[in-house]
């Protein structure tokens, strides 16, 4: 079956965040600032995940790097300078293709908010003004135009540079993304899909040069609550397509699997589509249960958008993360490759399930 017409009225793409009690004022997102921490937001995160293959072409990875902002109400009015105003936490992961092996790696840190250099306890900051975030020896910055992600693991590395290729894609309305029934329930909410990737990957001492065909994206948000409570979880997909699109979709799940809300948009050339609420349908396909968590993840999906439908299916089934030493939370975050209706192997890009586990309380 051919595209289907997009059905929703397109916004072009522009250059310049998850989840909101009271009704979240708009405002127009300015860059590089909105790039870095909003540190008024009760929680925010810069999410990288991305496709490599080594420049020989005998390996292909997965990686995944997230930096967690959350707010502590209790701390802000405090005068001390040890006083953990914020809270950042960080997740990596490699996803070894041909191994069918996911490695993955957690840190948590504490920041009263000061300079770098005033306080010598933070051992983590975000600048306000552009990304910039640090937790231990983790670290995402932005150098010039470009992105460089920097993480350390127990059994690997991912040093590697994100070059922007593409606009910045506002989600939502002009970058105000509605995740609930409730107007209340919005983040600001902004996407850099089809970054270049090129660096290293390590992993268990063995080092691979990455580069051409590798490609990852971006996401950046922030709110003031998580999710509806009447959802224990979302399902989410960033797509990198083959001909240059970028496709996004979610939707936020109540305990008995339907949707609550649902969402995303395409953009393909200059033109972007945001879907809204019922166009976009999840239909599982096959699971995959856990051994560890004893959780059932769809692993393959049937997405029904006003693009296409797609079909999803992960690279390697078992790409659970475990990160209660962290966040709290069990979920399943992974590298797929995508089909279009024809059958046709269209694109890569990252799939993420939460709430499979136990509901997700971040």
């Amino acid at each position: 079956m051919p595209r289907r017409t997009l059905l929703s009225a397109g916004l072009g793409a522009a250059a310049a965040g998850h989840l909101g009690a009271t009704p979240v004022p708009h405002k127009t997102l300015v860059f590089p600032r909105d790039a870095g921490a909003h540190p008024d937001s009760a929680i925010e995160w810069w999410y990288v995940t991305g496709y490599a293959m080594d420049e020989s072409a005998a390996a292909a990875f997965g990686f995944q790097v997230t930096f967690f902002r959350s707010r502590v109400p209790k701390t802000q009015n405090m005068q001390s300078a040890l006083a953990a105003r914020q809270l950042v936490f960080a997740h990596a992961a490699l996803t070894d293709v041909k191994g069918r092996k996911l490695w993955h790696d957690q840190r948590m840190a504490r920041s009263s908010g000061a300079e770098p250099g005033q306080n010598p306890n933070d051992s983590a900051w975000t600048s306000a003004q552009d990304t910039n975030i640090q937790v231990r020896d983790w670290s995402l910055r932005r150098q010039g135009p470009d992105l460089q992600a920097r993480i350390n693991a127990n059994d690997f590395s991912v040093m590697v540079t994100l070059a922007t290729s593409q606009p910045v894609l506002l989600q939502g309305k002009n970058g105000l993304s509605q995740k609930g029934p409730d107007s209340a329930q919005t983040s600001h909410y902004y996407s850099l899909p089809h970054l270049q990737v090129r660096g290293e990957l390590i992993l268990q001492g063995k080092r691979y040069a990455v580069g051409a065909s590798s490609t990852a994206w971006l996401d950046h948000e922030w709110s003031q609550q998580i999710m509806p409570p009447q959802a224990v979880g979302w399902d989410w997909m960033g797509i990198n397509l083959f001909d240059g699109s970028a496709l996004t979709v979610f939707r936020l799940r109540d305990k008995s699997g339907n949707a609550v809300w649902d969402g995303g948009s395409f953009r393909a050339q200059d033109k972007l589509f945001i879907f809204q609420p019922g166009e976009v349908v999840f239909k599982p396909q096959r699971s995959w249960k856990s051994p560890i968590s004893q959780a059932n993840y769809p692993v393959e999906w049937v997405v029904r958008t006003p693009a296409d439908f797609y079909t999803v299916r992960a690279l390697v089934d078992n790409q659970e993360m475990d990160s209660r030493a962290s966040t709290g939370a069990i979920y399943w975050e992974g590298l797929s490759e995508v089909w279009d209706s024809n059958q046709r192997l269209v694109g890569r890009g990252y799939l993420e399930m939460t709430g499979y586990a136990s509901p997700m309380r971040l």
